[in-house]
């Protein structure tokens, strides 16, 4: 019996820790470890802030708009360690941001950036391009995806060291709109996914912005935002920017007249 007190002592515990406030969301919560470069299009963007972004071409990363670089930031290729020295890693510097053009800091429309990078990466077996996808088709609700980065794993935790993992759910946007969530401030819109878990504990949050959102192994949406203060917590599900029609023409245009 001591022994099963104990671990319900310790179960409540993380679930209380799980539901602490803090600063703004973008960082795996509820996720795992991933197998060491098993996911080689993750791009880390260290400029103080630690972001995500995907690599879509040689020299071409997507992330969010909202990430902020300096002349200082690093867009570090193939790593899993944010402070190892790994072999994997191609270090790059960005030669021109690409913001899109119709990105609003309020509402979180148009969430997305283009990164030109200073050379090309060398692809092997820990560094590959993530496809575009096809068609900007939106996600049903219900989709199981997944999303990764190297974001805080508990609330008021440092971010990760290594890179991490969580499988999340597609929310009906109605629902991420309704009173017990977002309540319309911001509007969840058609170029928005809503993503987590309706019990809560499954979530993106700060440090995992620009990740990727993929869904049935395709390249979905990019990490945005959450509810300031309510990481991991149900009312406040994890929001991505979709790759929607729109936002595919404008990075498949915007890629061909940079060349």
């Amino acid at each position: 019996m001591r022994n099963s007190s104990t671990f319900l002592a310790a179960t409540l515990s993380i679930v209380v820790f799980l539901l602490i406030p803090e600063d703004l969301c973008e960082k795996i919560i509820g996720g795992n470890q991933v197998t060491p470069h098993s996911r080689p299009y993750m791009v880390l963007l260290d400029g103080g802030n630690i972001c995500a972004g995907a690599l879509i071409a040689k020299d071409w990363v997507l992330t969010a708009a909202h990430c902020s670089l300096n002349q200082k930031s690093q867009i570090i290729l193939g790593a899993h360690s944010r402070s190892k020295e790994e072999p994997e890693r191609q270090i790059m510097s960005v030669k021109k941001e690409f913001p899109y053009p119709y990105y609003d800091l309020d509402t979180h429309e148009g969430d997305l950036k283009l990164l030109k990078l200073n050379k090309k990466a060398t692809l092997n077996k820990n560094v590959a391009i993530l496809q575009l996808p096809k068609k900007g088709k939106d996600v049903e609700p219900g989709t199981a995806c997944r999303v990764a980065g190297w974001g805080q794993f508990h609330n008021n935790s440092p971010v990760s060291d290594i890179l991490r993992e969580v499988n999340v759910t597609i929310i009906d946007r109605k629902i991420c709109n309704d009173k017990s969530h977002y309540n319309h401030h911001p509007v969840i819109g058609l170029n928005m996914i809503c993503a987590g878990s309706l019990q809560g504990g499954k979530d993106s949050c700060r440090g995992d912005s620009g990740s990727p959102l993929i869904c049935k192994d395709t390249f979905r949406g990019i990490t945005a935002f959450g509810i300031p203060g309510r990481c991991g917590d149900p009312r406040g599900p994890g929001v991505y920017t979709l790759l929607s029609k729109k936002h595919l023409n404008w990075i498949i245009k915007t890629m061909k007249q940079a060349v």
